[in-house]
């Protein structure tokens, strides 16, 4: 869970510019939130030991927006302001959807295709923010930071090959194994960040760290579509860990809707606690494989261990020093697997033209959304702006819509 959790809040905290003590609180509200929806998941929600950890489509959300507004002449603040009110609105759609039993009605649309096309589009959106992270090229700096990268680099092929190479908790372990690694090589060589502002030994963590949230109603549809869009990702955590432990399908529609109906939940605690939404971690299963640990106590008491570590800043504070090159570095490395997934489920039934058709009109607008820049889409309705800057949204809507509506000859 700390592995999970440690990654994310330093890349959005590089991004969004946001000092020492100000990541350090995300990463405090982060060990927050992914403890009391993990704790909740597992004792309210589909009830299984699945690990909650901070989206990969919600990076892709902050990135976007981050960009957007930034050309839109905003500030970061106002844009985490309305991410904040994006996340409420997104948690009241999974709340609904599992309380009226809608999530497990909708499943039959995320097929082998859509998946996979999510996640490829995801690794695509976020491989360049994380690239340009592990050269050394954000805030002021406009060239790339020779030895920074060097160090970023070398923290990725730790993590790439013990994951890849590795066995037992070697492997369970590869991320955050690398980043301590990078974390300490970087320390030595180039010096760590100090605060001069004292901080407490204990405290609560912070409702609207960024401000009250603002709504804006142009953000209403892509709160919808990232709350469809987040189903696809709680079915594929449940389906994997019970083939895990062992378990059959009698209950999946059942705790597909609980499941999503926590989700929503947990997601507007994240709103509130002004960070990254959480989602279920599908690489529970393998974590189960690998450790043969199948009981859900261990998984609560340490739901509630970083829940308790959320309280005591100190320990957020070292953790926040952790140079966001080589929390980038982590990350992209296990990107790899990612891609895998794509592919893998791509393969699962035979391309035929049409399905090639699909994916290929939808990874070229989709794609080439992503690199238009920002502010080609200033002069339209914000709605307008929030949707199609991001590629990610365009080209997941345009397969679940062309599949939907070009169907298969008999």
């Amino acid at each position: 869970m700390l592995a999970n959790a440690v990654a994310l809040p330093i890349v959005i905290g590089s991004i969004y510019q946001l000092d020492y003590i100000e990541t350090a609180g995300l990463i405090q509200r982060t060990f927050f939130t992914v403890g009391i929806a993990s704790m909740l998941q597992g004792l309210f929600g589909h009830r299984l030991p699945v690990m909650e950890i901070p989206a990969g489509i919600w990076v892709s959300v902050f990135t976007v927006m981050a960009m957007t507004g930034a050309e839109a002449g905003g500030s970061y603040t106002g844009t985490l302001q309305a991410l904040e009110m994006t996340m409420l609105m997104t948690g009241g759609f999974l709340f609904l959807f599992g309380a009226f039993k809608v999530a497990q009605k909708i499943l039959p649309i995320f097929t082998p295709l859509v998946t996979g096309s999510f996640f490829l589009f995801l690794t695509v959106q976020l491989s360049g923010t994380l690239l340009k992270g592990m050269l050394g090229l954000q805030g002021d700096s406009g060239t790339i930071q020779g030895t920074t990268a060097g160090i970023a680099f070398l923290t990725f092929f730790i993590v790439l090959g013990l994951s890849t190479f590795a066995r037992g908790w070697l492997s369970s372990y590869a991320v955050f194994i690398g980043i301590v690694i990078g974390w300490v090589i970087h320390r030595l060589i180039l010096g760590g960040q100090t605060a001069e502002a004292e901080m407490p030994l204990f405290s609560l963590p912070e409702l609207f760290a960024f401000g009250a949230p603002t709504l804006e109603w142009s953000l209403l549809p892509m709160a919808f579509i990232t709350a469809v869009i987040s189903i696809s990702n709680i079915v594929a955590s449940i389906t994997a860990v019970k083939q895990t432990l062992g378990e059959g399908k009698e209950k999946n529609g059942v705790q597909v809707d609980r499941g999503t109906m926590f989700s929503g939940i947990n997601t507007m605690i994240a709103g509130g606690m002004a960070t990254v939404a959480n989602v279920p971690g599908a690489t529970s299963a393998g974590f189960i494989a690998i450790t043969g640990q199948k009981r859900k106590n261990p998984f609560i008491y340490a739901a509630i261990l970083l829940l308790f570590t959320a309280f005591f800043p100190p320990v957020t504070r070292v953790i926040s020093s952790i140079p966001s090159s080589v929390a980038n570095a982590a990350l992209m490395a296990t990107f790899v697997q990612l891609v895998g997934i794509a592919i893998n489920n791509f393969t699962l039934e035979p391309l035929d033209s049409r399905k090639i058709t699909i994916v290929g009109i939808a990874y070229l607008f989709g794609m080439g959304t992503m690199f238009l820049p920002a502010e080609v889409f200033s002069a339209m309705p914000a709605l307008v702006q929030n949707l199609m800057s991001n590629g990610l949204l365009v080209g997941t809507a345009l397969v679940i819509a062309m599949e939907q509506l070009w169907r298969p000859k008999n």
